[in-house]
């Protein structure tokens, strides 16, 4: 079943804020790139008492639209969906600036890790720098909130309006929706994505509980999905439905190329990704490193000489 992608986001006016819904604005950072599309989106949630959610990467643009945006505002709360560096680094400035607190599940994890692929691929995940140059995705281990956000729990109470925290590992362990009762909506961060599928990379993200945490979305009755990178989704269920069903094809792929012989994951990726751009196959191979760890704990793929499961092991049909 194909995902029906909500159409592309046009003429994206960077700098500027835009009314979105009736309680719900937002501020498109300059940052484009193959993991943002055309930015991230910062939404800013109410009038007069407002709440920030994914204040955004450390870019002096950015910090200047939204003192633009909040100007005559009072910020009682700035919430990051998780600890990726176009999501979270402005939370400390916002944080000093308004003094408000932040919210989150948790900080990020620390993780040794090694880059165990010549492509240099993991330095685009776990570099920390954050620069205002620095247009990879990384991780940012600075951000520890104030409150830790339980997953169901009503964290913020704004007038008429509220917030709740829905835990949705994955992508990141501590990656956490936001619900937003007013306009029966859930704010997605990089869980779920109208442009694209979301990449889910070992350690930290986990291709199991990503198919639980799209589940659990399937569970509940949200009338918009607003992600963090692109368009709403205004449908959401029969997008939640493609976009598992569409997991769950790859990860039959994966295990069916496994079983034909093909052992390695950059072979996997060049079968199953022939008619994607090259420059996402290294994102692609994060993602089939996690279903192949998925497969491994099933039962269902080995790894030669006995090994964990690396993105250098090569995988044989159980």
């Amino acid at each position: 079943m194909p995902i029906p992608f909500v159409p592309a986001l046009e003429n994206v006016q960077y700098g500027s804020c835009e009314q979105v819904s009736p309680l719900i604005r937002r501020v498109i950072a300059n940052n484009p790139s193959k993991f943002t599309y055309r930015g991230t989106g910062t939404y800013i949630v109410g009038n007069g008492d407002v709440v920030v959610i994914d204040p955004g990467p450390i870019l002096d643009s950015h910090r200047t639209a939204l003192e633009d945006a909040l100007r005559g505002e009072r910020v009682v709360g700035i919430v990051a969906t998780h600890c990726h560096g176009d999501h979270s680094p402005l939370a400390q400035w916002m944080k000093e600036t308004y003094g408000a607190p932040t919210y989150a599940f948790g900080p990020h994890p620390h993780y040794e890790v090694v880059a165990d692929d010549d492509d240099d691929d993991e330095k685009d995940v776990v570099d920390t720098s954050g620069t205002e140059t620095d247009v990879r995705e990384h991780v940012d281990t600075a951000f520890v909130p104030d409150v830790l956000v339980k997953d169901g729990e009503k964290f913020l109470t704004v007038g008429n309006w509220s917030l709740t925290g829905v835990h949705t590992p994955g992508h990141t362990s501590n990656h956490l929706c936001i619900a937003f009762d007013a306009e029966e909506a859930l704010f997605t961060g990089d869980h779920i994505m109208g442009w694209s599928t979301t990449v889910v990379t070992p350690p930290d993200g986990d291709m199991r509980d990503y198919f639980d945490s799209v589940r659990k979305l399937q569970l509940r009755n949200d009338k918009v999905l607003w992600p963090t990178h692109g368009n709403p989704v205004t449908d959401p269920q029969p997008f939640l439905r493609a976009y598992l069903e569409h997991r769950e094809e790859r990860e039959a792929q994966v295990l069916e190329q496994v079983r034909a012989g093909v052992g390695t994951i950059k072979k996997m990726v060049e079968v199953l990704y022939a008619d994607v751009h090259k420059e996402l196959h290294k994102a692609a191979s994060r993602s089939v490193y996690a279903h192949l760890i998925k497969l491994n704990e099933d039962g269902l793929v080995g790894v030669a000489n006995g090994e964990a499961p690396t993105k250098k092991s090569v995988y044989l049909a159980k």
